[in-house]
């Protein structure tokens, strides 16, 4: 079995729940909390995190007019914020001597492993959407994605004594963070996408039960069909993507990813720009 294959099938149920908590808050219902997803593929466990609280802002940068709540999505069977486990037992990348970091396309505490995959850098810029998008300063951002082959560090095999492709930055005094890394693969049932949770502070991104909001980024069609059909090291991703749609994908398609699509320029060959406005109460 492949090791998403479960981490789908809960990623689905996670879904309906959320499609069902929404509908009743607009029938009048007392808000609830979203409950993360469980553990999947053959190296994970159990999830036991949350979309988390809101938190205080730390601060606030330039204001650009109206924006969105980002919704909140499951952080999916492979965290590795401390919230799950997998064959070895808890795992936690948050607490890790160097994850705080810019450049996540090697690994640290130890290990010596390189993400190989065309060069991309996100940049992600937090906003208030409760103060007219002012920047909010001085949060943390940890960010994760999977490997040009569709695994996942410290879960998937043959990269479980790896944690690149992980990494977390503070954002800045106009709200944005910026990681250098690599394009995703694309593997059966999701669309290409990355990973994000979102912490009042450095100090409190310790553990998944610590964030104020989880969430996911979408990848645009063009530029990943580019490096789909271009790049080399991405074959297993052709097939994958040709069977997936926004419409499909079991985290975008209730609202066609409209705040989660990132905006992306470049080329395969000099490597690709993504950034994404993420709004949240602030």
């Amino acid at each position: 079995m492949h090791d998403h294959d479960q981490g789908l099938a809960i990623d689905i149920e996670t879904m309906m729940r959320r499609r069902a908590l929404r509908w009743l808050a607009v029938a009048g219902a007392a808000p609830v909390a979203l409950l993360g997803c469980g553990g999947g593929g053959d190296n994970a466990g159990s999830t036991t995190s949350g979309t988390g609280s809101s938190g205080g802002s730390s601060g606030s940068g330039s204001s650009s007019g109206s924006c969105t709540v980002i919704p909140g999505e499951t952080a999916g069977p492979y965290p590795g914020d401390g919230t799950n486990t997998n064959s070895g037992g808890v795992v936690n990348a948050l607490t890790l001597s160097g994850i705080v970091r810019s450049d996540i396309r090697t690994s640290v505490a130890g290990a010596n492993g390189t993400a190989e995959g065309v060069p991309l850098t996100v940049t992600l810029k937090l906003v208030n959407a409760g103060a007219s998008c002012a920047g909010l300063e001085g949060y943390a951002i940890y960010l994760w994605h999977c490997t040009r082959e569709g695994g996942y560090s410290l879960y998937s095999n043959g990269v479980t004594e790896q944690n690149f492709l992980r990494g977390v930055q503070v954002t800045d005094a106009d709200g944005e963070v910026r990681f250098t890394t690599i394009f995703p693969g694309c593997y059966s049932g999701r669309w290409p996408h990355m990973h994000f949770e979102i912490y009042p502070s450095l100090a409190s991104a310790t553990s998944g039960n610590n964030d104020v909001k989880t969430s996911q980024l979408a990848l645009p069609a063009a530029a990943c069909s580019e490096v789909y059909g271009t790049a080399s090291g991405y074959s297993a991703s052709v097939s994958s993507f040709a069977a997936v749609s926004l419409a499909s994908d079991n985290v975008f398609s209730d609202d066609g990813a409209a705040t989660q699509l990132a905006t992306v320029s470049g080329d395969v060959t000099s490597g690709f720009e993504a950034s994404l406005t993420v709004g949240i109460s602030a």
